[in-house]
């Protein structure tokens, strides 16, 4: 069984995301494994994060500005693995670090550092080519983004050669700025998994405990970033205690939902 299907095969998991080099990462990762998130997704920093809001953006300016290298994003992956070796770790980001050194360096790379999954935000499924064969080919996951634009025609070439989770990508816009109705998030989950076997994780959006169990209800997963990267901002190389408490908070609430709906 892989990591991401062991992480799944649990209930509803918190997939937790900070941004690397964004302070104390290496602590930061270690909170969120304490506080029970099932997979943590790893920020690679970018000039141009197109689909961030204003929190991860600045996290991004953060991390660059203390000179936060692939080298050293790697570092992290490998480090974190060696300490956790049973928490799916996933790498998200853009296609300009990922594929600079072409796809196969990159998924030698990940292969190397233990990471499970890649999370590419600006590679449709229709250029697959560019990173998909090759990390497939090193037994990494390609974790697909679906959207409230996804419609069923094009909704199988999104899951064609997909893995780890698909990612549900709840409002058209930007991350940590808006909320969809819960309503709209149980009709698209149900019309995914009518359409596959992965695990359909929803995020953008979900700052609360509360937002989270209700989306745990009916999905596998419930992805939280912008409320993380909100406290590591304010409390900078100190976050990890708080970053702990609150993974504590959301996971209970997630882990508890299946349960309250029943």
């Amino acid at each position: 069984m892989t990591r991401f299907a062991s992480a799944f095969s649990k209930g509803p998991a918190l997939v937790a995301f900070i941004t690397a080099g964004d302070g104390d990462t290496a602590a930061n990762l270690d909170a969120l494994v304490a506080g029970g998130a099932d997979v943590i997704e790893l920020g690679m920093p970018f000039t141009d994060p197109m689909a961030d809001g204003p929190a991860i953006q600045a996290a991004n300016l953060r991390s660059l500005a203390k000179g936060t290298t692939t080298a050293d994003i790697f570092a992290y992956a490998a480090a974190f693995r060696s300490r956790h070796p049973e928490t799916p770790l996933v790498l998200m980001g853009y296609a300009n670090p990922m594929t600079i050194r072409g796809g196969d360096w990159f998924a030698a790379e990940c292969q190397k550092a233990g990471v499970d999954g890649i999370i590419c935000v600006d590679i449709p499924s229709e250029e697959d080519p560019e990173l998909g064969p090759a990390l497939r080919g090193a037994g990494v996951d390609l974790i697909r983004l679906a959207t409230p634009t996804t419609d069923a025609a094009r909704l199988p070439d999104v899951l064609n050669g997909a893995g780890g989770f698909l990612y549900y990508v709840s409002v058209a816009g930007i991350t940590g700025q808006q909320q969809a109705a819960q309503a709209s998030i149980d009709e698209a989950v149900a019309q995914l998994k009518a359409a596959t076997d992965l695990p359909v994780a929803v995020g953008f959006g979900v700052r609360t405990p509360d937002q989270a169990a209700q989306i745990a209800r009916v999905a596998d997963g419930v992805v939280v970033g912008s409320a993380f990267i909100d406290i590591i901002a304010e409390h900078g190389d100190n976050a990890a205690p708080h970053v702990e408490a609150f993974t504590r908070l959301l996971a209970d609430a997630i882990h508890g939902a299946k349960e309250i709906a029943a």
